[in-house]
């Protein structure tokens, strides 16, 4: 998530509690998505479960109005090897 946060202007937020207060009573109370969780703006991304940096990187785009990235597949990556 650090590189996502320089390569695109957004903040990144990390919390990181030990797993036992993620399953209280009073954590439960807040409505908070289950941990681990991931979330852009309002959107969850993901909870209860990691998330890809693929996956990550394209909500984070569309978070801020811009196209997705094109990630090449293996053909592509093995026809244009010079190519960026």
């Amino acid at each position: 998530m650090p590189r996502l946060g320089s390569t695109y202007k957004i903040e990144i937020e990390v919390i990181s509690k030990p797993k036992a207060e993620y399953q209280t009573d009073e954590y439960f109370e807040l409505n908070l998505p289950t941990a681990p969780a991931v979330t852009v703006g309002d959107e969850i991304v993901v909870e209860g479960a990691d998330v890809s940096d693929d996956k990550l990187e394209a909500v984070i785009c569309r978070h801020l109005g811009l196209p997705e990235p094109h990630k090449k597949g293996f053909l592509d990556r093995l026809f244009n090897k010079g190519e960026k």
